[in-house]
């Protein structure tokens, strides 16, 4: 999604994940190897993690996360190579083209992708023609004029036609153009496209952390069913894989009780997440997810998984808090950011 507050901490971290990574094969008998042996991960700020514990030093403008989905997907499939250059912001437009960030300009994601790359991971669409930004800039604006209504919806509907899902429309084409763009660069790989999950519930509303108009929740959800259509159609006219994380975040959505969502609300928290984005839980819920579709495993969230997700994140959240270098640098980066 597009970064309305680009926060961009610079923490030592490398011993984590740095962003590209080789991993060394274990010797004995019994090895087997690894699944795929080049993973290029590309994508938007859902995939990049803007302040989920810890900063990636090197990611710079991109705000990405040692501890985003596409780091813990490389470990689990124990890849020998992997390059994250997923950034905050970006668009399917900046996969060919440079894409400017607030400390400088991130090289086109496609730069990253070889021959010989067999696995590529792509979580785009949110940001092209500012349909998530958009959401996000308007609808908890018009709440008041409104609470028990649908303004937003009523805002974006034009002559009958739903502007936003006209727009989806339009992302579609785009993801297919990418995809087969992904083909032609690295034709032996298997291409992963990453649905977004959910962000509000189907029932209910939680206004003091999605602050929308009561009828809205229902609208947002079906904005993000109408994207998440629009990536799996691309994925299935394309022959790559579609990662549904939508239905399995089902209980997870940024209403959930803490330690259940997998979504930061309104507020953005320095030691979790940017608002409205995943937090730890919810990258390691897209990082499983992905997983359980590569490997043929059911593709369902666990309470233990759950549990053990919650407490990791709490654990990192600690540590981020134990660096007061690091959150001054994050409070820096949100006071000078310019909107986007």
């Amino acid at each position: 999604m597009k970064l309305r507050r680009i926060a961009a901490a610079t923490v030592v971290a490398l011993s984590l994940f740095p962003g590209t990574a080789m991993a060394a094969a274990p010797t004995g008998s019994s090895y087997e190897p690894p699944m795929f042996k080049h993973y290029v991960a590309l994508g938007d700020s859902y995939t990049s993690a803007p302040l989920v514990p810890l900063p990636e030093l090197l990611s710079l403008g991109c705000v990405r996360s040692t501890s985003n989905y596409p780091k813990m997907l490389a470990t689990m499939l124990r890849t020998y190579q992997f390059t994250d250059v997923s950034c905050g912001g970006a668009d399917t437009t900046n996969m060919t083209q440079p894409q400017s960030t607030l400390v400088g300009t991130s090289a086109p994601q496609f730069n990253a992708l070889r021959p010989d790359t067999d696995l590529v991971t792509l979580g785009i669409g949110g940001n092209d023609f500012g349909v998530f930004g958009d959401i996000i800039d308007t609808c908890p604006a018009l709440r008041a004029s409104d609470p028990a209504g649908a303004p937003c919806k009523a805002h974006f509907t034009v002559n009958g036609v739903d502007s936003l899902k006209a727009r989806i429309v339009q992302t579609q084409a785009r993801i297919t153009t990418v995809v087969k763009g992904i083909k032609e660069r690295s034709p032996k790989a298997t291409i992963a496209l990453i649905g977004y999950p959910k962000i509000a519930p189907e029932h209910g509303t939680c206004p003091a952390i999605l602050p929308f108009a009561d009828g809205d929740y229902a609208y947002l959800y079906s904005i993000e069913q109408a994207l998440n259509a629009a990536i799996a159609t691309a994925a299935a006219a394309t022959g790559a894989t579609y990662v549904d994380t939508f239905e399995p975040s089902t209980g997870h959505d940024a209403c959930a009780p803490d330690g259940q969502a997998w979504i930061q609300g309104k507020d953005i928290n320095l030691l979790r997440a940017l608002n409205y984005h995943p937090r730890y839980e919810g990258q390691a819920g897209v990082a499983s997810l992905t997983y359980k579709t590569l490997t043929g495993e059911p593709v369902v969230v666990t309470a233990a998984e759950q549990a053990a997700w919650a407490a990791r994140g709490r654990e990192l959240s600690r540590q981020a808090a134990a660096s007061p270098q690091a959150l001054q640098a994050s409070l820096n980066r949100l006071r000078t950011s310019a909107q986007r």
